[in-house]
């Protein structure tokens, strides 16, 4: 379908226009950050996206790196249903990791395609308030430390940024109305920051394609799906173990303001532009009245 990679771009232009004056928002994690072929390539789409005059806001995750460095200080990585536990000195070189490390390598590299990026805490200008997360094992409430849950995104101040040009790069850490820094899943964060801004779309980069009916059958990839048929997936087990946070992550952000969700592999080189000429991984999208609507792929 694809002529080579170096006429990507210019395939993609004429799909990239009707999105102009659009938002979207970029989840980067997953298999692409230790690929650098498929990292270079993520930048050169994000600079195409904006020269087309698409308004893009990107959000890090950044756990393998972090559990590296929790390992170099002689301390054990502790997960409990797949959320970190978080104790001060682990939510110090989360932040590290998070903020200084993986955001400032982003927005350089960035900025060396010519993108007017900006790196950015969740702390600053109080863009993400958070207030501390629990989990439960069979009916007991467990305290992870200083892991986090979005309250607020601070709508005005991101939207400023975006106005003046510039691309925000957000870190994952939270504060509350405390001062106390919080570690926030990534693909919440992302989903938050879509909704309080009603994005155009909410890219999720990941290490698979998509959803699929039989994970062992590639070619049952489902290209559409709404909230509750998400819901019925995960109830008959077609969805599962760590694929659940994720998907609810996408039925929250399209239930709450934005207009369509994106599952993509991250490892595929120009997977942003591929997506926008030819709809591949997996879109969520909510339901509306007309059936026309439902069935008319963005």
């Amino acid at each position: 379908m694809f002529k080579g990679e170096h006429s990507i771009s210019l395939d993609a232009l004429p799909y990239l226009r009707k999105y102009h004056g659009k938002t979207f928002v970029i989840k980067y994690g997953g298999s692409i950050m230790k690929d650098t072929g498929a990292t270079k390539a993520f930048f050169e789409d994000v600079s195409m996206l904006r020269l087309s005059g698409i308004n893009i806001v990107v959000v890090h995750g950044g756990g393998p790196l972090i559990s590296r460095w929790v390992k170099k200080t002689g301390a054990v990585a502790e997960f409990i249903n797949g959320l970190r536990v978080t104790d001060s000195d682990t939510m110090d070189i989360a932040e590290m990791v998070l903020s200084g490390h993986i955001n400032k390598d982003l927005s350089a590299g960035l900025s060396m395609q010519g993108v007017n990026a900006v790196g950015l805490s969740g702390r600053d200008c109080n863009l993400i308030r958070a207030k501390k997360k629990y989990t439960y094992i069979n009916g007991e409430k467990i305290d992870l430390g200083f892991v986090g849950e979005v309250v607020n995104i601070n709508r005005s101040f991101l939207l400023s940024v975006l106005e003046s040009g510039r691309v925000p790069v957000i870190s994952p850490v939270g504060c509350d109305y405390c001062g106390n820094k919080y570690n926030i899943n990534a693909d919440y964060v992302a989903a938050a920051v879509s909704s309080a801004i009603n994005a155009e779309k909410l890219l999720i980069l990941t290490d698979v394609k998509g959803v699929y009916r039989d994970f062992n059958d590639k070619s049952t990839l489902i290209q559409s799906l709404s909230p509750d048929e998400i819901r019925e997936l995960i109830d008959d087990g077609t969805i599962s173990g760590g694929m659940i946070p994720k998907m609810e992550c996408c039925i929250e952000a399209v239930e709450n303001g934005t207009k369509n969700v994106h599952l993509l592999d991250g490892s595929v080189k120009h997977s942003l532009l591929r997506e926008i000429m030819s709809n591949t991984g997996t879109r969520i999208y909510e339901k509306r009245r007309n059936a026309k609507c439902q069935q008319k792929a963005i």
